[in-house]
């Protein structure tokens, strides 16, 4: 991965944490069957597909297709594709296109859109551009059949096809300058309405009345952008919006008390500290396992969960989330917390005196609570943990341009694909910048990428165990979020996504 493309992707991240600038403007409405208003703390900064991120993907769906579906299971089903089929080796997918779609001018989708598209997407510079890295081509068979060509064997290619990359426009629209950021012109079930959209605040979508597919439930569908959960808590209690995600605990607890209100537990995110430096080359401590090791044991985890979460929540000392064939449930306990432990590894690596610690803190992922408890557990086994407060945007600059830290503590979504957390995190990347590595990492990667089905299990299961095991990462929980709505509303939760895609809802029995 390029230094551009490593930093678009930690930007993409950060930003979906981030994303609270602005002011709401949602309009009151009905909570009737034929309108659904969502509330959203993430929007895009352009509706071009070229630049759709899976935080923001619902403001996609509703005018784009994706070439394959993504249940709420995480299963795969066809879309714009019918069918799909790899060749021996996995470097070539082999794609069949649904023949009676049309783009709203009358264009027919078919195979030369698809490459249009995914040529597009992977130049484009996207922050999810580098999902495409691995294509080398896409061919044109006939009007309804295109082949991907890969570079190599990419496990999560079906993934990415349901998500960001998949999405197709209109490849008349291409050459109208930057139309498509606010003129969405796809093949999906709803038409932006510009007469009732106010971009940053408010995106009201209708519905397609040409839609090729299966009509959703919901006439109107309206995205309404808030800067704060507590107004998003308000909203709902007053039928201002129907439905939304709220992260926060206090906020969870407040709804709860609600009996109007339905609601649907999910973890997705979990939250830990990310070592870059497993190399030494900023803080030689860190080179050795040992030492890793001892900052997991220093971590105590369950006061952490009950002081931060308010128990909401779940501790875990693994990357890899319940809905991926690495995760293995007896790891979430595998550090449990041992400052006596972590003291004697760390006089057996040589650190009898502890070593000092810098990481950045952007306070909207580490408040004061968490930047203490984290603190006080390194410095109770000798290790002293100084606090680099950054804003968002030097931030990026200073972590993942400028390489200034060991690592940062950061909120991950956990990825239903296996590959997907195995690219992110493990490959050299935005979240392994220095690229460190060794040769138990190196052999099961490969098994992951290339081998069967039943070898790739096997090897992300103990590529799991051994990143844990060598502590490459400091995580401390997955993150309970939860699903609301006023009661009008079922709300499906999206397994490899913390927002629900606009399928997932539907109006309450």
């Amino acid at each position: 991965m390029t230094r551009s493309n490593r930093t678009g992707a930690a930007a993409a991240c950060l930003a979906a944490t981030l994303a609270v600038a602005g002011c709401s403007g949602a309009g009151t409405t009905g909570s009737g069957s034929s309108t659904l208003n969502i509330a959203t703390m993430t929007f895009p900064q352009s509706l071009d597909p070229a630049q759709a991120v899976g935080s923001a993907l619902p403001f996609f769906q509703a005018t784009y297709d994706t070439l394959v579906k993504r249940e709420p299971d995480g299963e795969f089903r066809p879309m714009l594709a019918t069918a799909w089929k790899y060749n021996a080796d996995r470097t070539e997918l082999a794609l069949t296109l649904r023949e009676d779609v049309k783009f709203a001018d009358g264009t027919a989708f078919d195979a030369a859109a698809v490459k249009a598209n995914m040529e597009r997407f992977k130049k484009g510079g996207g922050a999810d551009a580098k999902w495409l890295k691995d294509l080398e081509a896409v061919e044109v068979k006939d009007a309804s059949h295109a082949t991907l060509k890969l570079k190599q064997p990419n496990p999560a290619m079906l993934f990415y096809l349901s998500d960001a990359a998949g999405l197709m426009a209109n490849p008349a629209a291409f050459g109208k300058g930057d139309s498509l950021k606010t003129t969405p012109d796809g093949t999906g079930p709803y038409r932006l309405d510009k007469a009732k959209t106010t971009i940053g605040t408010k995106w009201v979508y209708q519905r397609n009345p040409d839609y090729w597919g299966e009509e959703l439930p919901y006439e109107t569908l309206t995205m309404s952008f808030f800067d704060n959960e507590t107004a998003i808590v308000n909203g709902l209690k007053t039928g201002q919006v129907n439905a939304a995600l709220l992260q926060s605990a206090d906020q969870q607890i407040s709804i709860e008390s609600d009996p109007r209100m339905k609601t649907t537990k999910q973890e997705f995110d979990f939250q830990g500290l990310l070592l870059f430096d497993r190399g030494g080359a900023l803080t030689p401590a860190l080179k050795d396992a040992r030492v890793r090791q001892a900052l997991n044991l220093a971590v105590d985890r369950e006061t952490m969960l009950r002081a931060i979460r308010q128990n909401r929540g779940e501790i875990t000392s693994q990357v890899f989330g319940p809905d991926t064939r690495g995760y293995a449930e007896e790891l979430d306990t595998y550090y449990a917390h041992d400052p006596d432990r972590a003291r004697e590894l760390l006089r057996a690596a040589g650190h009898a005196d502890g070593f000092t610690l810098k990481l950045p803190r952007i306070s909207a992922i580490v408040n004061d609570a968490l930047a203490a408890s984290l603190t006080a557990d390194f410095e109770a086994v000798g290790v002293k943990l100084v606090w680099d407060d950054l804003d968002g945007a030097s931030a990026v600059r200073k972590v993942f341009t400028d390489r200034a830290y060991s690592g940062m503590v950061m909120n991950i979504g956990q990825s239903s694909s296996d590959w997907v957390v195995v690219d992110e995190l493990v490959n050299p990347g935005a979240f392994n910048m220095f690229g460190t590595t060794d040769a138990t990492v190196r052999e099961l990667v490969a098994r992951v990428q290339s081998g069967t089905a039943e070898q790739a299990g096997t090897a992300v299961r103990s590529l799991n165990e051994h990143l844990v095991k060598q502590g490459w990462f400091v995580p401390f929980y997955r993150m309970s979020y939860l699903h609301v709505s006023d009661g009008t509303v079922t709300v499906h939760p999206q397994s490899g996504m913390a927002v629900p895609s606009i399928y997932n809802y539907s109006p309450a029995k």
